[in-house]
């Protein structure tokens, strides 16, 4: 969309928006008189391979959402929507709403949400499970007990989730790729048993924030089967990218998760906060939270028919964030999403060619989708100097990591961007190089 174009659009849904108000205390009913269960037969069964009109849209809106209202057409329309996206992912059914089973999606607001709610999920469902099988014990002595797992290199969002949960939490060393490996896992496990603890959680990450590394859950997800270990992916920045079949074989191993989730927000155009998130059973989620006073009575309760998303995060208020993807779905299509991610990958490949052309430079991790890691050969002082000076003038913004004790800059494509910024970019990385390099200092 150009943006002329975006603005005219822009000023259409002003104009709805003011119309609607407008409308309210005239023809449209302040409560919606639709039936559970209204909206699915409404809509096709997956989403759209080519990009739809935004009229066609707009018109959907008073046909398909308008009926419903706020509730129940945004509840039905995100349990449609996490459908359609978890197809367009190739997700194991059990994960999907409409599959008749007991998995099914929701929106959380970021990855950091998902994670929590998993881990809370795991712990509730392991506290249950001890409670029958020891009912004598004291409170608390089994939750004393209990350890997750995750790589040294996954999100701190872990370590903050842990925290809240107060439980245990333990970081297992990546490899040379910075993997999080089995046998790292099964020694970590086997020496947490003999301590008399209890392993319960593991979360894995594909495409860590660092370096976009993969932890290998075709390893991971048998071992944590085998253990009754709940295994969270979390794939906030890579997950858009398994839209594409060239990159699906990275999410080979979700067969073996009891949880996952991705960012919409970060590489499939949706507006900041979306983060999609799917378990294969909505029961674990839904109990490890369910508190029902008289004063939400009136709300329909949880069941086979009915999803009440309020027992699935933590605030009980949330947002028709289901719009965002109904729109982004439908508007770009499946094919032109694809074609969107394989091009900002071919250009962080051409970036990545830039650095290893440059012998004063040298890529530090392997890459798969959009993200590179890079450094001047020298120390990591020389390093920070170097990003100081490309930061200062604004002209572009890059943030650093350490991996292996080695400080790297990241270079990350995301929504957006074209060949000539990628290529404006190195060229003014390049010449920050060569100043500080001239540098007497240097």
């Amino acid at each position: 969309m150009d943006p002329k174009e975006f603005c005219i659009r822009g000023k259409q849904m002003v104009d709805y928006i003011v119309d609607y108000r407008e409308s309210l205390d005239k023809h449209r009913k302040v409560f919606p008189e639709v039936k559970p269960g209204y909206l699915r037969p409404l809509l096709p069964d997956a989403a759209p391979e080519e990009a739809e009109s935004f009229e066609d849209v707009m018109s959907d809106m008073e046909r398909v959402i308008m009926p419903g209202a706020s509730c129940p057409a945004a509840t039905e329309l995100e349990i449609v929507m996490l459908d359609w996206l978890g197809k367009a992912l190739q997700l194991p059914v059990e994960f999907l709403s409409g599959s008749g089973g007991g998995g099914g999606g929701v929106i959380q607001r970021t990855a950091s949400d998902a994670t929590l709610m998993s881990m809370l999920s795991a712990r509730h469902k392991t506290l249950t499970k001890l409670g029958r099988e020891q009912p004598n014990q004291v409170d608390g002595k089994h939750l004393s007990k209990l350890v997750a797992y995750m790589s040294d290199q996954a999100h701190s969002s872990v370590e903050r989730a842990a925290i809240i949960e107060a439980v245990r939490v333990r970081k297992l060393p990546s490899d040379e790729k910075f993997s999080m490996r089995g046998v790292e896992l099964e020694k970590a496990i086997k020496q947490d048993k003999e301590n008399g603890l209890i392993p319960f959680y593991l979360c894995a990450t594909l495409g860590t924030t660092s370096s976009c590394a993969f932890d290998n859950i075709l390893e991971l997800g048998p071992i944590c089967q085998r253990e009754g270990i709940w295994m969270h992916i979390d794939a906030a920045y890579a997950g858009s990218a398994f839209i594409c079949p060239e990159f699906r074989p990275l999410l080979n191993g979700v067969e073996f998760a009891d949880s996952f989730d991705f960012n919409a927000h970060k590489w499939m155009g949706a507006t900041f906060d979306c983060s999609p998130m799917w378990v294969k059973s909505r029961k674990d989620i839904v109990n490890s939270l369910k508190v029902e006073p008289p004063y939400l009575k009136h709300i329909h309760s949880e069941s086979d028919i009915i999803t009440d998303y309020r027992h699935w995060q933590i605030s009980l208020g949330r947002k028709f964030s289901s719009l965002k993807l109904w729109f982004v779905l439908r508007l770009f299509g499946i094919k032109k999403m694809q074609e969107l991610i394989l091009s900002d990958v071919a250009m962080a490949r051409e970036f990545e060619e830039f650095v290893r052309k440059d012998e004063r430079f040298e890529v530090t991790n392997e890459v798969k989708l959009g993200l590179v890691c890079f450094a001047l050969k020298g120390s990591n002082e020389l390093n920070r100097h170097l990003l100081e000076a490309v930061n200062r003038e604004g002209k572009i913004h890059i943030t650093p990591t350490e991996l292996r004790s080695k400080y790297t800059l990241r270079f990350v494509i995301c929504w957006g961007n074209t060949r000539e910024s990628v290529r404006f970019a190195w060229e003014y990385i390049s010449s920050k190089a060569t100043a500080l390099l001239s540098s007497p200092s240097e």
